[in-house]
């Protein structure tokens, strides 16, 4: 059983394999900062922009913001849905929550200073994991933002000092596997997502039993899947980038 599944997936891939990802920065002109991500046929546009200035309740603090919307456009899927307004649809805004904590855990605030970068990720196409490719994409559009911000000398030092990446795990007729298609993701019994970092830390887990609960050795195991998933992506990120690190 196991071994046919495996055969079924996308691209033809194991268990363990990521789909062909491609990060293409600096894909829009007037942004500070751009990259087209595709995981697959999942594709998303993320799109970095500074402005001056940050939140009223953050004034005085001598510290900047980092913030993300996110949305679906109408054509992502294959049934039309509504363009989507502001404040009505929870899933977008709990995406964007996620996309903006995740990124804020790799900048230092105080360095940016009173600035705010909003970092919108667009999805062209869905076909499962448009969360995770929101993340490992936003990442890149900050990167090359501030980098220009700071080739401007607009911002003194370089505030990004890591990397971030997700990636979708789960339980498929019972097999643990790595970045679900839309086709795996919907028949799922155990659906999870992880956000990480480059050196092996943790910044997010989102796990659900799906159908049937799942054990420790269950989530241990699909830990260990996503942290192949995001060393192979922080990787693919620094290759496009040129990150070197935090004095980068």
């Amino acid at each position: 059983m196991a071994d046919e599944n495996i055969r079924q997936r996308s691209y033809g891939r194991a268990y363990n394999q990521l789909r062909p990802v491609t990060l293409t920065p600096d894909v829009m002109k007037n942004a500070n900062g751009s990259c087209l991500v595709e995981f697959g046929d999942t594709r998303v546009l993320c799109t970095a922009t500074i402005e001056e200035g940050v939140p009223k309740w953050r004034r005085g603090q001598k510290a900047g913001w980092v913030t993300a919307e996110y949305a679906m456009l109408p054509a992502s899927t294959n049934r039309r849905s509504p363009r989507e307004q502001r404040g009505r649809k929870g899933r977008s805004m709990e995406i964007e929550r996620l996309i903006g904590r995740s990124l804020r855990t790799v900048v230092d605030l105080r360095k940016l200073g009173e600035l705010t970068v909003t970092c919108d990720c667009d999805v062209l196409q869905a076909d499962g994991g448009t969360r995770t490719a929101s993340v490992t994409g936003a990442w890149v559009a900050l990167h090359q933002a501030l980098r220009a911000w700071v080739d401007a000398d607009k911002i003194h030092r370089m505030p990004l000092v890591g990397q971030v990446a997700a990636v979708s795990m789960g339980e498929v007729d019972g097999e643990l596997m790595l970045d679900l298609d839309y086709t795996e993701d919907s028949r799922a019994q155990v659906d999870m997502n992880l956000v990480g970092t480059a050196d092996g830390r943790i910044i997010e887990v989102q796990g659900t039993g799906e159908r049937t609960p799942f054990d420790r050795a269950q989530l241990d195991g699909l830990l260990d899947l996503g942290q192949v998933g995001i060393a192979t992506l922080v990787e693919i990120q620094a290759q496009v980038t040129g990150w070197q690190g935090g004095s980068h």
